[in-house]
């Protein structure tokens, strides 16, 4: 099951790499979209220092090189496998893209659409992988070193640098690369949030019985699942009652509720979303 559950991650953080890569790419680097970051200031270096072999791309490898070295050097063992392995792919991909695809115009003339898409992909890509406490490296490497070796709010920094990431495309670009990259990076910062609650997004039943082994059997002898049972009193009629917690899966939850409405109609049920649930079979603390 470990094996399993580790090859799962793995293509996992695969996945969400090669996302946030095809997004950078494809979508962030032919319109310009600075929307903070390594790759946003990668877009202003490129556009600064225009010479053949200095693009978007290879600013974006050379700063996250730089980023891991630095890593290595001030974080030790503090330093993740994964951060590691994101960031080299991370570059890779990037670089491969350019030589297989080389880009000298956005993909669409549709701005609003190359906005969504070079917002879409890296938001879903960077919530898969902090899911899985992994990150394509860049700012979030600078973030643990300023963690480690200042005081400073760190996450109050990072959105202000990222602010003038995006705010200097009005200088560097024009008006309309400013703007999309201010409002990509609001985009984002939303769509990354949301992405992770709905990843670990689970239901909550609180099932309110006479019979509580009907459930509880389903519960965990069918569905595998864990549930704690206690004792209750109705407030008004003052009969015995029993309520069965437990924390579904959004499939799991289905079967449940059908399998409670044939066997157990009289129960009554309180289901609610969960996104932050710590324990055996769910989040570690």
């Amino acid at each position: 099951m470990g094996k399993k559950q580790d090859v799962r991650e793995f293509l996992l953080i695969t996945l969400g790499t090669v996302l946030v890569s095809a997004g950078v790419y494809f979508f962030k680097f032919p319109n310009h979209f600075s929307m903070g970051g390594v790759s946003g200031l990668a877009v202003l270096l490129g556009e600064l220092f225009p010479h053949a072999w200095l693009t978007p791309s290879v600013f974006n490898t050379l700063i996250n090189l730089l980023f891991l070295v630095l890593g290595f050097l001030l974080l030790d063992k503090g330093f993740g496998f994964r951060t590691v392995y994101c960031s080299l792919l991370y570059s890779a991909l990037v670089q491969v893209f350019e030589w297989l695809c080389p880009l000298s115009e956005p993909l669409t003339g549709e701005l609003m659409l190359e906005l969504f898409f070079a917002v879409l992909l890296p938001a879903l890509g960077s919530a898969i992988l902090f899911n899985l406490d992994a990150s394509t490296g860049g700012t979030d490497i600078a973030a643990m070193i300023l963690k480690k070796y200042t005081g400073l709010d760190v996450g109050r920094a990072l959105l202000c640098s990222d602010v003038l990431i995006a705010a200097a495309a009005l200088l560097v670009f024009d008006i309309t690369a400013g703007l999309c990259s201010l409002l990509g990076l609001v985009l984002k910062s939303v769509l990354v949030d949301s992405a992770i609650e709905s990843l670990n997004r689970r239901k909550a039943f609180m099932i309110v019985t006479s019979h509580p082994e009907i459930a509880s059997d389903f519960i965990t002898q069918t569905l595998i699942r864990g549930a704690t049972v206690w004792d209750a009193q109705g407030a008004y009629t003052q009969k015995e009652h029993h309520i069965v917690l437990t924390v579904l899966s959004r499939g799991q939850a289905v079967l449940l509720r059908r399998y409670l409405k044939e066997h157990d109609p009289q129960a009554f049920m309180i289901v609610t979303n969960s996104s932050e649930i710590f324990g055996k079979g769910f989040l570690q603390a």
